[in-house]
């Protein structure tokens, strides 16, 4: 089994928030439903920035910065 890394753009939401639930805090901060949505085993970080205009570098930043805050 292969360990997928938080950046790696085909990462479905989904499973970053199985494998690193401290990034719920930065979805929620931003006002996204993407916890709990339907779409998350679908859609990616980049589509969600996407829907909710927000900068992808920037927001990557943000989820990598709440994970290394947990440890």
């Amino acid at each position: 089994m292969t360990h997928r890394r938080m950046d790696d753009p085909d990462l479905p939401l989904e499973d970053l928030m199985s494998r690193w639930p401290e990034t719920i805090a930065v979805f929620l901060r931003h006002n996204m439903l993407c916890v709990g949505c339907l779409i998350g085993p679908f859609h990616t970080v980049i589509d969600a920035c996407a829907e909710y205009g927000l900068e992808v570098d920037a927001f990557y930043a943000e989820l990598a910065d709440s994970i290394t805050a947990s440890r």
